[in-house]
């Protein structure tokens, strides 16, 4: 496989694992950097992007839910805010406060920085191994 080829589906895997879709991109970073490890921060910078990306479409879906009644576990998430979303990186769980922080309609920009703070940082701990 090519590099663009490796990085295209790094990209790829990155963004349907952060939406509601099952995927492991972990193991995508992993194989990419094995075999191209100058391709670091290309890498890392792809799939940050792309996780972050997928999670803001879990965002904007919560956002087009209608608001109905208020749920006990979701108003917990508006206590603690978009910082939350430090944790968007955490299987099931993240794809949850995403979905939440947006039928919640916390603000779209800093959900999208807290989202990338933790999703590279998730990122570069796995480049590390």
């Amino acid at each position: 496989m090519t590099e663009t080829a490796s990085l295209l589906s790094l990209f790829t895997s990155s963004f349907l694992a952060a939406t509601l879709l099952p995927g492991g991109s972990e193991a995508v970073l992993f194989a990419v950097l094995k075999g191209y490890p100058e391709l670091l921060w290309t890498a890392l910078a792809l799939a940050t992007l792309g996780n972050t990306l997928g999670g803001l479409v879990s965002f904007g879906m919560g956002w087009l839910l209608p608001q109905t009644q208020q749920l006990k576990h979701v108003e917990k998430l508006r206590r603690y805010g978009t910082p939350a979303l430090l944790l968007a990186w955490v299987p099931l769980i993240g794809d949850a406060l995403c979905l939440a922080a947006g039928w919640l309609r916390l603000c779209w920009w800093q959900a999208a920085l807290f989202m990338t703070i933790g999703k590279f940082a998730r990122y570069w701990v796995i480049a590390q191994i």
